[in-house]
């Protein structure tokens, strides 16, 4: 796999992520953006409360904010993360974080999370009743609680192939469940040489079970026999990344925590939107994004 070296690499093409890549890239840092720009929740929006700015499209924002960026010499790339993780999180020293993406191996000095919150639901019989109970959104976080057990993973793009992956590493009964894969050539080869039994074109009708998952039942009539099933629907959320990090979240375990800098509790990693918590709008979004970029270049340069 191709191995890329940049100073600071940003997760997330939202208002968070664009305006600290502005700001990282304008300190003379190598800069990536990672991520699909059209899964942030402002391309659909219609902006009508931004200081000095209305009646304008989340989609025109975040295009304009990705000219920008790219005007100072910032680096997109149109994919998901995979997995993140550093050597010595306590201790970074002139170590690097690792970022695999879809067809790549990055090394970046710093990291800013600004992904969103968004965590998609199957919205099927079951789901609810057993979450914590064989389901999960989380392969980092429970997949070892299922080694050496049948489980299936349901999605359709490089999160769920890559929680598949993960999951192949722990047992050899590893099911992929999609409604339409969207999966790289590159991916898909790896889920066959990994032994993983792709489902494609199927939908999940619903997660059996009586107090722990037993099954999954698929719309083409077969059932499963499954002990766990973890729901991945598009890319990498909050819990799994920072699961895989050890960045501290808050007591509801649903946003990260960062200081006024805009620091986590891990050296080298910055958060900054929606995923640091309410209110969930763009002029907080762009305001912690500057902050994060400025300071993880910084961070960059000292390490």
């Amino acid at each position: 796999m191709h191995q890329e070296n940049y100073d600071v690499v940003i997760l997330g093409t939202g208002p968070a992520g664009l305006q600290a890549a502005i700001h990282s890239s304008r300190k003379n840092v190598s800069v990536l953006i990672l991520g699909k720009q059209d899964r942030s929740s402002l391309w659909w929006a219609h902006i009508e409360n931004f200081c000095c700015m209305s009646g304008i499209s989340g989609e025109q924002i975040l295009k304009t904010g990705m000219e920008q960026a790219q005007s100072f010499g910032a680096v997109f790339l149109d994919e998901d993360v995979l997995k993140i993780s550093a050597p010595d999180l306590s201790n970074l020293g002139g170590e690097s974080f690792s970022i695999t993406t879809e067809t790549k191996q990055i090394k970046a000095k710093s990291v800013i999370i600004a992904t969103g919150t968004t965590r998609n639901k199957l919205g099927v019989p079951g789901e609810k009743e057993l979450l914590g109970k064989g389901v999960s959104y989380c392969v980092e976080c429970d997949g070892n609680f299922f080694r050496n057990e049948p489980v299936a993973v349901v999605g359709n793009e490089s999160a769920a192939a890559g929680g598949a992956l993960h999951m192949a590493e722990l047992t050899d009964q590893v099911h992929l469940v999609c409604s339409k894969a969207e999966i790289s050539s590159k991916l898909m080869e790896q889920l066959k040489e990994k032994g993983v039994t792709v489902h494609d074109g199927v939908e999940v009708n619903e997660i059996e079970g009586n107090g722990q998952v037993s099954g999954l039942v698929l719309d083409n009539g077969k059932t499963l026999p499954v002990n766990g099933v973890f729901i991945e629907l598009g890319a990498k959320g909050i819990m799994s990344l920072a699961a895989s990090l050890g960045v501290q979240l808050d007591e509801n375990m649903k946003f990260i925590e960062a200081d006024k800098q805009q620091r986590t509790n891990v050296p080298g990693i910055f958060a900054a939107g929606d995923i640091c918590g309410p209110p969930l709008q763009m002029a907080k979004a762009v305001g912690e994004g500057c902050v994060a970029g400025i300071n993880a270049a910084n961070f960059a340069k000292k390490h």
